[in-house]
């Protein structure tokens, strides 16, 4: 069960950065886009390798 929260509360943490850097710092909307795009691919590449789907690393 305390996976489980781990898993929320990075979320979340992700989540709350993520809108605080879009919301106060002054960046063109493509960066914007990009930035987004990139967080959210990290973000389903670790939930991925957290729960055993896919390996990040090779050894």
């Amino acid at each position: 069960m305390s996976a489980l929260i781990y898993v929320v509360l990075v979320l979340i943490i992700v989540g709350v950065l993520l809108w605080l850097i879009n919301s106060f710092l002054p960046m063109a909307s493509s960066i914007k886009t990009i930035l987004n795009i990139v967080v959210v691919i990290v973000v389903i590449m670790w939930l991925l390798s957290f729960f055993g789907i896919f390996h990040l690393h090779s050894g």
